[in-house]
């Protein structure tokens, strides 16, 4: 399922470094640190790989 919003798939991709060690989970914040532990790395993958070209900058509900 690809993101939403900017919003969806930009903390989607901090979540997706974290799970692949590449920064520290410890610097995740909001709705970041909140997918991390409930998505699989494919999961944030799709999210993240949302060409985000037309997409809103955030959706009522979307942290």
């Amino acid at each position: 399922m690809p993101a939403k919003s900017k919003a969806q798939q930009r903390a989607a991709g901090a979540a997706l470094s974290a799970k692949r060690g590449e920064t520290k989970v410890g610097d995740l914040q909001g709705a970041s640190k909140d997918i991390y532990d409930s998505m699989s790395e494919e999961e944030l993958e799709d999210y993240a790989g949302t060409d985000h070209d037309g997409l809103p900058d955030k959706v009522e509900g979307d942290d």
